[in-house]
């Protein structure tokens, strides 16, 4: 247990190694949760920033994703226990804690993102093939209804489902649905937005957007 709770803390830990926090420093000290939407992922960043400032953003939230599920279950621990679970199951409870890192990162005042780009790096560990359907239910959603939170939310359950036909009780579909519940979670005022009409539209991306 002594070893399982260590690969978790610094699973956690590097989800709070906030990619457009850290990159805004090299940007003029930038702090994106002051601008746009005030939140501190990928999609704000584009907006408010630009497409270099939020590509080093979503390099480094992605990254943090694959080292989570990749790297922090592998590294050898000197204590008891330390060269055991080391397996799938540890790599999916990781990549969890990572995304919660994301979200509420200990380094920056528990305010983050809303975890999509590290959802991403850990799934392209646990289970690469699924992230196919979960890029063209994606693109598809955005360019019909220019709702990138939706786009993700849909993704995401388009990931679960896929892990869920392929073996469902494997430790890749139990963070598949694990993870869209709680990304979900995390898009909840999008939804509310959604309900109320008023969520904002990456117009840019629509293939029928209105001609201006």
């Amino acid at each position: 247990m002594l070893a399982l709770g260590i690969r978790c803390l610094l699973a956690y830990l590097l989800g709070s190694l906030m990619g457009s926090l850290i990159v805004g420093r090299f940007f003029g000290g930038v702090d994106i949760r002051t601008q746009g939407s005030g939140n501190a992922g990928g999609t704000n960043a584009l907006r408010t920033q630009g497409k270099i400032f939020a590509l080093w953003v979503m390099i480094i939230d992605i990254g943090k994703g694959v080292a989570a599920a990749w790297l922090v279950p592998s590294i050898p621990l000197p204590v008891p226990g330390g060269e055991m679970l080391t397996g799938p199951a540890t790599a999916a409870l990781c990549g969890i804690l990572c995304i919660v890192g994301h979200v509420w990162p200990v380094f920056f005042g528990f305010r983050g993102g809303k975890g999509a780009a590290t959802y991403v790096g850990v799934t392209a560990v646990l289970a690469p093939l699924a992230l196919i359907p979960g890029l063209i239910v994606f693109a598809a959603t955005l360019t019909l209804s220019g709702f990138v939170g939706l786009a993700t939310m849909l993704s995401t359950w388009a990931v679960a489902f896929f892990l869920l036909i392929q073996g469902g009780g494997t430790p890749a579909a139990n963070f598949g649905f694990a993870a869209a519940c709680f990304i979900m979670y995390t898009h909840r005022s999008n939804l509310k937005r959604l309900r109320q009409g008023n969520e904002n539209r990456f117009e840019r991306a629509m293939l029928l957007r209105k001609k201006r």
